[in-house]
């Protein structure tokens, strides 16, 4: 454990990086990135047809909702590392990393600017949970963490449907917001654009967050994060419980998953419904991520040949933020009415997002060899200790 703490990264944490930004950028661009302006395929041909529905569904059984989540557990890792070198020195962390937080709240405000499906804020706004409660036991963190991930709000609105069907779940109008961002998308300027995202773009990113039940996930996951770092969970010589961990993620998946597939035929209460299907793939999602971060651990630690492959992913995910906000301006460029504009279809814009991670490895092989950080997390960093 203490030599996990003498290191302010972890090799296999920064494969998982990679790896979750990789599937982000992937995701992002099948979807415009949050524009979902397509071509009409009337014309095209039945093989293209299925690629497109292909590529759709697979990417997003594979890593929709999974990605993310890897990417906000490896949050709370990181903050546990940060925490626990100051206090072996001597010093406490915990104010200034909500300094750290403030200042990713403005990077998190830059991204957004161009892409409306960022995430940086909402970790910003979320983030403070760590400073609250990382002097807390580990027990306590399981259960916190426990809670969270379980969905408490939809538990209390089904809990309220039940008790009166005349219960309504309040509106929180994303909707109405995600128009106004997809109106400008389709025919604004840059600057138009830029003030749509910053206005109806964040809220609706924030209140979709909160009605499909992110928010308290990503809480739960931070938390999660943290209590890996503290058990050092990602050391070689604790791999014997992520063994465990991939059982009962098997176990859980399945019956889960198929539950939310076939309950429309059994609930007719809509608000239950609708909280039982943000329930129950939150808790699939889970599942599968686990599974995947099981994957990754295994093939990192067991196979040297998969060993050798996944290490190729360490310089790319040493500079995860500079990359997760870089696909944001180059998609918008590429998608939007204020760039070129391009009108393809789900398999051609793979190959966009295949292409964008290309050209933003063979940059971050270049800058890793020069330099201890990637251009943004250097400036995060600097700004942290100022």
């Amino acid at each position: 454990m203490e030599e996990l703490r003498k290191h302010s990264r972890v090799d296999v944490a920064d494969v998982m990086r990679g790896f979750a930004v990789l599937a982000i950028i992937l995701l992002h661009s099948i979807e415009h990135f949050n524009f979902y302006s397509y071509p009409d395929t009337a014309g095209q041909s039945t093989w293209l047809n299925f690629c497109d529905k292909a590529i759709w569904d697979g990417l997003f059984f594979a890593f929709g909702g999974k990605a993310y989540a890897i990417f906000a557990m490896l949050f709370g890792f990181s903050f546990f590392i940060q925490h626990d070198n100051q206090r072996m020195r001597g010093k406490d962390f915990r104010l200034r990393f909500c300094w750290r937080l403030l200042l990713l709240f403005v990077i998190g405000q830059f991204n957004a600017a161009f892409f409306t499906g960022e995430i940086l804020v909402m970790y910003a706004l979320v983030g403070f949970i760590l400073p609250l409660t990382c002097r807390l036991s580990t027990r306590a963190l399981v259960w916190l963490a426990g809670i969270f991930l379980i969905q408490p709000a939809c538990i209390y609105f089904i809990i309220r449907a039940l008790i009166s069907p005349d219960f309504e779940v309040p509106d929180s109008s994303w909707n109405a917001y995600w128009a106004a961002t997809f109106d400008v998308q389709s025919s604004g300027t840059f600057w138009e654009t830029v003030r749509v995202n910053l206005w109806e773009g964040q809220l609706f990113s924030l209140f979709w967050a909160w009605d499909n039940g992110r928010i308290f996930q990503t809480a739960g996951l931070f938390i999660a994060g943290m209590l890996i770092g503290r058990q050092g969970w990602f050391l070689r010589d604790k791999l014997h419980y992520w063994g465990r961990v991939l059982a009962w993620a098997i176990a859980a998946f399945f019956p889960i998953y198929g539950l939310d597939n076939m309950i429309d035929g059994f609930v007719s209460n809509p608000v239950v419904l609708s909280q039982l299907h943000i329930l129950l793939p939150s808790l699939y999602k889970l599942a599968f991520m686990l599974i995947l971060v099981c994957g990754i651990l295994f093939g990192y630690y067991c196979t040297t040949r998969l060993s050798k492959t996944l290490a190729m992913l360490i310089p790319y995910g040493k500079m995860s933020m500079t990359n997760y906000v870089t696909q944001g301006i180059i998609g918008s460029a590429l998608f939007y009415h204020w760039g070129l504009y391009l009108q393809l279809g789900r398999t051609a814009s793979l190959g966009v997002g295949i292409a964008i991670f290309l050209v933003q490895y063979v940059f971050c092989r270049f800058w890793v060899g020069r330099h201890n950080h990637g251009p943004l997390e250097w400036i995060w960093k600097k700004a942290t200790w100022i």
